[in-house]
């Protein structure tokens, strides 16, 4: 009793509210075998031929392509399409597209080279060995799409079934007049219908699969029988396959209307079959899914409908896609006339082409030519009389006459709440109006300005996150760059510190030396830290001078010893060596005397009173006859330098006394300048020295400027006494004995200007 009842819901037909039943017009093209197209001498393949955008073009200009060979990559949801035939690419740029519009679209053309060569294949056989993943990759691959007219990618639709299938159907009604396309398609390929179902079964692995077809192909539906019992009998244990006849109604094709015939169920608004666990296929897509997998052979043709009073010889031909329609009409013996139009699809859901060189693609089913008295062209559009007919007729249960006024007005709002998107565009509102309006393209401009401007909409939504994603980028850039900073400043602060730390400790102890010094009333002021400022600078400065006293020395001695020890070798540098210690020992000597000589009259100025203002003025002059004494007796020495450097090697006597000669002279008239500019200079100094001093230290200071100012007038005159001296002794002496002289006077005045030097230090200090 329980199989009874299953049997019987199984075999259960359920019907969908609506419909119509027009003239079928079916018998012109169905009842001749379908023929192969002629090959084109040039195909235009159009690189978008399903939903959604285009592939990118993997081929170029001059390129030779094979038959089957992928024109464009496809990733994702976006479909490849493939050369139809062997040939070379001629060029690729816009051509008229099969659209209402007729608007140009980027399409390869193909020049053929007549071979019609494949490219190299990689059928399947037991495809049942297979991962799912695999055949998907395989049908995408292909390029399949929809070919019932929805052009859906046939791989995305499969994955997005996945286990949730219940129920797979087979969509061979095709309820619309004029079209025989699947009718032929099932008669004469019944077995490749039903291999492509075993294919579906074994990727969706659905409870049953149930082919619909209309009462109105008989011969087809005895195909689809013989071939599934052979499927049987070779698989017994595969009976899953069911094919269910359903009455001839407009337009039970539809994929709602089927699922509502078939199971009962019906589609949600809004919704999609799979969402009650049902997915459909037309019987052309399983065709081409069954040789994408077993043949390896990918989308490149399809069976075409050219029927129609306008054709002589309608039928049903295998088409290349990216056949030039016109092309193919004539093989079909189409006349062009003056005011013929040619349908692309059937006569309620077709459009007229505006363009006859637009090419063959994948979701041409049907090429319409009718004749004038099968279009009724002469109706013109009238007032709608609000009879309800097309309320009636609706398949969707929808309100046509209130879409019609929402789209009229353009109110979009209220057109999608009264579900406009849930309109299949069959058109049976439209033929049953008897006001003649075109209903349809109504709803299909409505739906478009809709999209458009959802579209705006979505475009300024995401133009929108992309600014605001733009600030929030920047802003957290400039927090890094701020933090970026912040580190660099604290590091190099930490790098610096010690330096920093060092500078102002140092600027601190010269503010501490100058700082003012407040005294209390009563209270003596505290000089301790003054006062040892002082001594220290006075250290540093006599640290110093004995360390260039040192240096001095150590020269001396180091020229001593080089002297000594070149006694034995030449008896010149001897006489040299001996000449230099007489003048060390007289001038230690002159030295002893007139520190003597100082010390007196330093007493005796001291046990006096003098004016303050003279003693200053005196040691002012003093000091300045000093330094002018001091600076003619370094040019004294500088003139002699190249003397001596000259005289250390074996030299004309004559030549040696005569630049002695002229050395003295040189010598006696700088002295003579310094005194003149010393006379010249006393008038400032005595001014420069007016100021309030110590009397003691004055006089003192005075004693020494004295006694120093004697010292280099009387190393003056010397020098300049022994100058006639030498140079009469010039004459016919002994050039070793000129050479000695010429050095102990070069000693003698180098001596004298080191001694000079020392007491002006000394004098400094005090």
């Amino acid at each position: 009793m329980f199989n009874l009842f299953s049997l019987f819901k199984k075999d259960k037909i359920w019907d969908f509210k609506g419909g119509i039943h027009p003239p079928e017009m079916k018998l012109q093209s169905s009842r001749t075998p379908m023929r192969i197209a002629q090959l084109p001498d040039e195909v235009i393949i159009p690189i978008h031929q399903h939903l959604g955008v285009p592939g990118q073009l993997c081929v170029s200009v001059g390129e030779h392509v094979l038959k089957g060979q992928p024109l464009t990559k496809g990733v994702g949801r976006t479909l490849p399409v493939h050369a139809s035939i062997s040939g070379t690419v001629t060029a690729i740029e816009p051509f008229p597209s099969a659209h209402p519009s007729g608007l140009p679209e980027i399409a390869v053309r193909i020049q053929s080279d007549g071979k019609d060569e494949w490219r190299e294949k990689s059928p399947i056989i037991n495809y049942q060995l297979e991962s799912r993943e695999t055949l998907l990759s395989r049908i995408h691959e292909a390029g399949i799409a929809g070919l019932g007219g929805a052009g859906f990618p046939t791989a995305s639709k499969l994955k997005g079934g996945g286990d949730l299938v219940k129920t797979l159907i087979i969509n061979a009604a095709e309820c619309e007049p004029y079209i025989t396309a699947d009718d032929r398609l099932m008669q004469e390929h019944a077995d490749e219908v039903i291999a492509g179902c075993q294919v579906l079964i074994h990727l969706l692995s659905p409870d049953e699969v149930l082919i619909g077809i209309e009462d109105n192909k008989p011969e087809a539906i005895e195909a689809l029988k013989q071939a599934l019992k052979q499927a049987l009998n070779a698989m017994p244990d595969e009976k899953r396959i069911f094919i269910r006849v359903i009455p001839t109604k407009y337009p039970s094709g539809g994929a709602k209307q089927l699922t509502k015939i078939l199971t009962g169920k019906e589609v949600p608004s809004g919704g999609r079959s799979s969402d009650i666990g049902v997915l459909m296929q037309n019987v052309g897509t399983v065709v081409a899914i069954k040789r994408a997998i077993i043949d390896d052979e990918p989308l490149i043709e399809r069976v075409v409908t050219v029927t129609g009073n306008g054709a002589k010889t309608p039928g049903n031909f295998w088409a290349r896609l990216g056949t030039p329609i016109y092309s193919l009409l004539k093989q079909a013996g189409f006349v062009a006339g003056s005011e013929q139009m040619v349908i692309m699809g059937g006569p309620l859901m077709g459009f007229t082409l505006p363009d006859l060189n637009a090419p063959v693609v994948k979701i041409t089913n049907c090429l319409l030519i009718p004749s004038a008295e099968e279009m009724d062209t002469d109706n013109l559009e009238e007032a709608c009389i609000r009879c309800g007919h097309c309320v009636d007729a609706c398949p969707s249960g929808l309100l046509p006459q209130q879409l019609y006024w929402f789209s009229k007005g353009k109110e979009h709002e209220k057109a999608q709440q009264h579900n406009l998107f849930d309109c299949i565009e069959c058109g049976a509102c439209a033929f049953v109006c008897p006001s003649n309006i075109p209903l349809v393209q109504y709803y299909r401009q409505e739906k478009a300005e809709i999209r458009e401007i959802d579209a705006e909409a979505k475009r300024a939504t995401e133009a929108k996150a992309r600014f605001e994603a733009k600030k929030i980028r920047m802003e957290r850039e400039k927090l890094e760059r701020e933090a970026r900073h912040q580190r660099a400043a604290v590091k190099l602060d930490d790098e610096e510190h010690s330096e920093v730390q060092s500078a102002l400790s140092r600027v601190k102890a010269k503010q501490s030396i100058g700082k003012i010094i407040s005294v209390k009333a009563g209270e003596e002021p505290d000089n301790a830290a003054a006062i040892a400022a002082r001594k220290k600078r006075k250290e540093e400065v006599r640290a110093k001078q004995a360390a260039k006293l040192a240096q001095q020395k150590t020269l001396e001695a180091s020229s001593e010893n080089t002297a000594s020890e070149s006694e034995d070798a030449d008896p010149r540098k001897a006489a040299v060596a001996a000449a230099l210690a007489r003048v060390k020992a007289k001038k230690a000597q002159q030295a002893a005397e007139a520190i003597s000589t100082v010390e007196t009259p330093v007493e005796n100025i001291e046990a006096e009173e003098v004016d303050p203002r003279k003693a200053a003025v005196a040691a002012a002059l003093a000091r300045v006859k000093a330094k002018k004494a001091q600076q003619a007796t370094e040019a004294i020495s500088t003139v002699e330098t190249p003397v001596q450097s000259a005289e250390t090697e074996d030299v004309d006597p004559r030549k040696a006394a005569v630049a002695a000669a002229i050395a003295r002279v040189k010598a006696k008239k700088e002295a003579q300048q310094a005194q003149t500019e010393t006379t010249i200079d006393e008038a400032p100094a005595q001014s420069a020295e007016t100021e309030d001093v110590d009397p003691r230290k004055a006089a003192v200071a005075a004693a020494l400027a004295r006694v120093k100012a004697k010292k280099a007038q009387q190393a003056s005159q010397s020098s300049t006494v022994e100058a006639p001296v030498q140079s009469a002794e010039a004459e016919d002496v002994d050039p070793r004995k000129a050479a000695v002289a010429a050095a102990i006077a070069r000693v003698k005045a180098k001596k004298e200007a080191e001694q000079r030097r020392a007491n002006k230090e000394e004098v400094t200090l005090d």
